[in-house]
């Protein structure tokens, strides 16, 4: 057993976490976390896996299933895609997803989302996708005011239940869960009861730390995938989402 693969037992000796079969009530809604080019897609930018993931290849073809089975009923989807200005990257990160490179699309497999016109997507500039959704009001004599896109899509269907997929675990849909979490307990979406990651549609990217010091980059740079994933996963339950290995009724 290697270092990375002690850290991980003993994360989940230590940190448990338990993902059960979650049945869908009628009014649930998908939302796909930024599965575009320059997180998935081999050899397509800085953030891009270097080589084929089995991890991401995995999440690609369950989310890809996931939505169609949610729009084959007439169900709600939103997907965010990490949309970033030439003179506006996102720090700490080296440029990634810039528009108009490509890097910010949907991955190929997920392209048909863009021409259903009941999806909505998001173009997001920040981590966080609840952040990111946040846009000024155009309404005259609203200067100032901001509505959010989430919040909008959520209160507009009546959601009972959000599912949630997408990469990274542990950065990108980790801050969008916690913050809808206390959105939903500070009463801004009503009829929202449950937060469900979709653990076999989340993926992250693996960078140990050999890798990393080779790169150049300072230890802190470290991302081992496994471990990471399972931090995500286990902050996002504590903080009160359900974790679910299957869905049932989709």
């Amino acid at each position: 057993m290697n270092g990375v693969e002690t850290i991980l037992e003993g994360l989940r000796q230590q940190l448990p976490v338990r993902l059960v079969r979650y049945r869908l009530p009628k009014d649930a809604g998908l939302v796909i976390v930024d599965e575009v080019n320059g997180f998935c897609t081999v050899g397509a930018g800085n953030l891009a896996p270097p080589a084929p993931d089995e991890q991401i290849a995995r999440m690609v073809e369950r989310t890809d299933a996931l939505a169609r089975a949610f729009r084959a009923k007439k169900r709600p989807v939103l997907a965010f895609l990490d949309t970033h200005e030439p003179d506006r990257p996102e720090p700490p990160y080296p440029p990634h997803c810039i528009r108009g490179t490509g890097e910010e699309n949907l991955v190929p497999q997920l392209a048909w989302l863009e021409s259903d016109p009941d999806v909505v997507l998001v173009r997001k500039d920040c981590i966080n996708g609840f952040v990111g959704a946040i846009e000024p009001a155009t309404a005259r004599g609203q200067h100032g005011l901001s509505h959010n896109k989430l919040l909008d899509w959520i209160n507009l269907h009546r959601l009972e239940t959000v599912v949630v997929v997408g990469i990274c675990t542990d950065i990108c849909v980790m801050d969008l869960v916690l913050t809808l979490l206390s959105a939903r307990n500070h009463g801004l979406a009503p009829t929202l009861r449950d937060i469900v990651v979709y653990e076999p549609a989340c993926a992250t990217y693996d960078l140990p730390r050999e890798t990393a010091e080779k790169l150049g980059l300072p230890p802190t740079s470290a991302h081992p995938k496994w471990p990471a994933h399972h931090m995500g996963l286990y902050f996002m339950a504590s903080r009160g989402a359900i974790l679910a290995s299957e869905l049932e009724e989709v």
